[in-house]
């Protein structure tokens, strides 16, 4: 356990194993420790990196708004800061999901791999209006709530509920002590609150960057879609329409991305299926 500071910021880091560089990162206010049942799987061939963007896990906050070409050079200067140079595997969960694919696209000659994990999707993102205005309402939020004792209070609580319900099954394994460190605070509220805020501004970004910016040639790209497999196997309208979305965000990557629907699985897929996940980055 270590800390890189980016841009004036201290970036909580944990690197663990040897081997060819993966990066793991988790999606919107979720941390380091969500992918503890993944590691284990990995370090015996890979050297992987798990981190906490600005406002997450443990890291100190952020000090500009998010966007998706900042996080895909967070990554790049985390990796310096470490000594990695050379290419690595990439790993997006969720939002992160976001920040993977603008990491491949603008630095192509850093990338071996990429992974995304039931990540976010925006077809038609537009950027908001007054961005500064949204970024200081969040901040202004995230002040009144933390002067009220909200964090301590409510969002050890909070975390736990979000995660069972993005699982098939089984509750919050994350040890009770590090949940409260994190989401007891009023830094992880803010965190949330300004990624959730900048959500579509990244999503549009991204979008841009796809026009102007093609994925390294050669290099393999997995998506890999949650399902849960309830009701005997019947999927829902909103899960059906989620895959398909899953589907179309692999052809528009490529012709040779590879497409899994990992079932049973919830959105926090590291947790439910980390076999899935691993067997995608080793397979690379």
């Amino acid at each position: 356990m270590s800390f890189v500071r980016v841009g004036g910021v201290p970036h909580h880091v944990v690197v663990e194993g040897s081997g060819p560089v993966c990066v793991l990162s988790a999606g919107l206010a979720m941390s380091w420790f969500d992918w503890d049942p993944v590691v284990p799987l990995l370090t015996p061939h890979r050297t992987v990196v798990r981190f906490d963007r600005p406002g997450h896990g443990l890291s100190a906050p952020a000090a500009v708004p998010p966007s998706a070409a900042g996080e895909a050079h967070r990554i790049a200067a985390l990796l310096d800061g470490l000594g990695l140079t050379g290419p690595a595997t990439v790993v997006g969960h969720s939002i992160a999901g976001f920040h993977a694919e603008a990491f491949a696209r603008l630095h192509p000659a850093r990338t071996s791999g990429l992974v995304l994990v039931d990540s976010s999707v925006e077809e038609r993102a537009r950027v908001p209006a007054a961005p500064a205005v949204r970024t200081a309402l969040a901040r202004a939020l995230g002040t009144a709530l933390t002067a009220v004792g909200a964090p301590a209070t409510l969002g050890p609580l909070t975390r736990r509920a979000v995660v069972r319900l993005s699982r098939t099954s089984g509750g919050d394994p994350a040890p009770a002590a590090l949940v409260r460190r994190c989401y007891g605070t009023g830094r992880v509220l803010q965190g949330a609150l300004l990624e959730n805020t900048h959500y579509r501004a990244v999503a549009a970004e991204l979008l841009a960057l796809r026009t102007r910016f093609p994925l390294p040639e050669g290099v393999p790209v997995a998506v890999l879609v949650a399902y849960d497999g309830h009701e005997g196997g019947v999927r829902s309208r909103f899960e059906t329409r989620w895959v398909e979305r899953q589907r179309t965000l692999a052809r528009q990557l490529g012709d040779d991305t590879r497409f899994e629907a990992v079932e049973p699985s919830g959105h926090l897929m590291m947790l439910d299926r980390p076999d899935a996940v691993a067997r995608a980055v080793l397979t690379m």
